[in-house]
C-alpha cells in the first residue's frame, strides 16, 4: 500500500465531547509522517453504523454504547473480542471489517503496577460492553469477581447488597459505568463509600476527569485510587498497532 493514500480513522459513540481519541491519534499520525485523519462520529444509535464502516474508512474505534451491539455489522471477529463479547477496535481490509478487543490489553498493563495480593477478590460496577473486557482480565489473573447491576441477574449483585462485608470481602472495585464522565462529573455509583478504607483499591475506567467523584470518595477513605488513562493509552497503542500492521511493513 502507498504511504502517500490518505486513510481516514475515527470514533464511535454517542456522546465524544470528553474523548482524548481525535487530538491523541491525529498527533500519531503526524508524528510518525502518515498521511490519515482521525474524526469523531457521534451517533444517537447505531443503525448508521454499518454506512460509516463501508464509507472508505481505513478503522475506527468503538466506545459506549456500542461496544456490544456493533459486533452484528461486522464480518468478522479477533479470537479475543468472540470470547469478551466486546469490540473497541475495528480493522478494515480489503472490504471487510474486523472487530478487536484492545480495552482487556489496555486493562491488564494498567494494573500491572497497582495490582496487590491484598486485591484478588473484585466487584465490577456495571455490566456493559467495557465490564466483559475486565471480567476477562480478572480471569486470566485468576482473581474472583462478581458483577454489580441496578437491574442484577443471576449471579449478580445490586448496589443494595453492597455493605462493609461486601466491600471487605471485594476490596478491589472498578467502575464501568459512565457515571462521573465529564460533563457529569458530580455523578458516582452509588456504592457506600464509609465502608472503602486503605485495604481497597478502587479503579476507574474514566480518565476525564482524571480524577472521578468515586475516585475522590475513595481516596477521601484512604483506598488506593487510580483512573483509565493508563489503560486509555494502552488499548490505542494497541489500536495502532492493529491498523497499521501491513501499512508499515
Amino acid at each position: 500500500m502507498s504511504h502517500k493514500s490518505i486513510r481516514t480513522f475515527g470514533l464511535i459513540g454517542k456522546t465524544l465531547s470528553h474523548s482524548f481519541s481525535a487530538l491523541y491519534f491525529t498527533k500519531k499520525f503526524e508524528s510518525e509522517k502518515i498521511s490519515a485523519s482521525y474524526e469523531n462520529f457521534e451517533l444517537d444509535n447505531a443503525s448508521i453504523i454499518p454506512s460509516i464502516l463501508h464509507s472508505g474508512i481505513s478503522g475506527c474505534n468503538i466506545t459506549i454504547p456500542y461496544k456490544e451491539e456493533v459486533i452484528s455489522f461486522l464480518d468478522d471477529l479477533s479470537d479475543e473480542a468472540s470470547v469478551i463479547g466486546s469490540v473497541n477496535c475495528i480493522v478494515i481490509r480489503n472490504g471487510k471489517a474486523i472487530g478487536h478487543n484492545t480495552d482487556a490489553y489496555g486493562f491488564k498493563e494498567s494494573l500491572r503496577p497497582v495490582l496487590r495480593n491484598t486485591h484478588q477478590k473484585a466487584l465490577i460496577l456495571g455490566t456493559g460492553g467495557a465490564s466483559k473486557a475486565v471480567a476477562y482480565v480478572l480471569k486470566e489473573l485468576g482473581l474472583e469477581f462478581r458483577f454489580v447491576s441496578r437491574n442484577p441477574t443471576g449471579s449478580q449483585l445490586g448496589y443494595g447488597d453492597l455493605n462493609d462485608k461486601a466491600l471487605a470481602y471485594f476490596p478491589f472495585i472498578i467502575n464501568t459505568t459512565p457515571l462521573g464522565t465529564a460533563p457529569n462529573v458530580n455523578q458516582a455509583p452509588d456504592i457506600p463509600y464509609p465502608y472503602i478504607n486503605e485495604s481497597n483499591l478502587l479503579y476507574d475506567l474514566t480518565y476525564n476527569p482524571a480524577e472521578s467523584l468515586f475516585l475522590k470518595k475513595g481516596k477521601a477513605q484512604g483506598a488506593l485510587t487510580m483512573n483509565g488513562h493508563k489503560m486509555l493509552l494502552y488499548q490505542a497503542e494497541q489500536s495502532w498497532e492493529l491498523w497499521n500492521a501491513d501499512y508499515l511493513k
